[in-house]
C-alpha cells in the first residue's frame, strides 16, 4: 500500500500526461477524478495542492491549473450578501438548523457552479478543494453533478477527506455523501 507522500508525488506525473487532459481511455466520460485520502492527511495534501499549483502555473508549463477550494466559495457568498459578520446572531436568535437552511439556499450547489463558470482565469485543469471544510452546506456529489455540463472538457481532480471506491463517497471515511459513478479514482489507494 503506497504511502500519501508517495501517491501524492504521482499526481504531477499522471497531469501531464496527454491521455490524461484529453479522456483518452475513458470509454467516452467526462475527465472528473478523486483524489480520497485520510482526513489527518488534510494539511500534507494541502500544501502539496499549493506546491503542485506553483509547479503547473509558470511560463514553461504546459499545464494551467486553478482551484476552487469551495469553503473560501462559500465565505465569498456569505460576504456578497451581508451575512458573514450577522452568521452568530442568526443563529443565536433563529437556531442552527434555520440557519443551516438559510445558508445552504444562498449557497446551492448550482451557485458554485454559475461562479466557477464565470471563472475569468485561463486554466486547463480544475481542482476542487474545500471539501471536508464546507460540509454539511455543500455536499462534494452535487457540485460534481451540476458541473458536467460546465466543465465537460476540462479534467477537475477532487480532493476528498475521506474514501472513494469508485461509487461509494464517504466524507471523514464515516459519513456516506452518495453514489458517485462518473468519476475515476485519480490515484488507488
Amino acid at each position: 500500500m503506497a504511502t500519501i507522500e508517495e501517491r501524492l508525488d504521482q499526481i504531477y506525473e499522471i497531469i501531464q500526461r496527454e491521455e490524461f487532459m484529453t479522456h483518452k481511455g475513458l470509454g467516452n466520460e467526462i475527465g472528473f477524478y478523486i483524489f480520497d485520502y485520510d482526513p489527518e492527511d488534510e494539511m500534507l495534501v494541502r500544501a502539496h495542492i499549493q506546491a503542485l499549483k506553483n509547479r503547473l502555473n509558470t511560463p514553461s508549463s504546459k499545464r494551467r491549473v486553478v482551484e476552487f477550494d469551495l469553503y473560501s466559495m462559500f465565505l465569498s457568498i456569505l460576504e456578497q450578501e451581508g451575512l458573514l459578520s450577522e452568521l452568530g446572531s442568526l443563529e443565536d436568535e433563529y437556531g442552527p438548523d434555520y440557519l443551516l437552511e438559510a445558508v445552504r439556499d444562498l449557497a446551492s450547489p448550482e451557485v458554485y457552479v454559475q461562479l466557477i463558470e464565470a471563472a475569468e482565469e485561463d486554466y486547463d485543469l480544475v481542482f476542487l478543494t474545500g471539501v471536508g471544510r464546507v460540509w454539511p452546506i455543500v455536499r462534494s456529489h452535487t457540485v460534481l453533478n451540476n458541473l458536467h455540463h460546465v466543465l465537460d472538457r476540462t479534467p477537475v481532480i477532487m480532493f476528498f477527506p475521506g474514501r472513494y471506491d469508485g461509487t461509494e463517497l464517504r466524507l471523514f471515511d464515516r459519513i456516506k455523501d452518495d453514489n458517485y459513478y462518473r468519476a475515476f479514482s485519480l490515484v488507488p489507494r
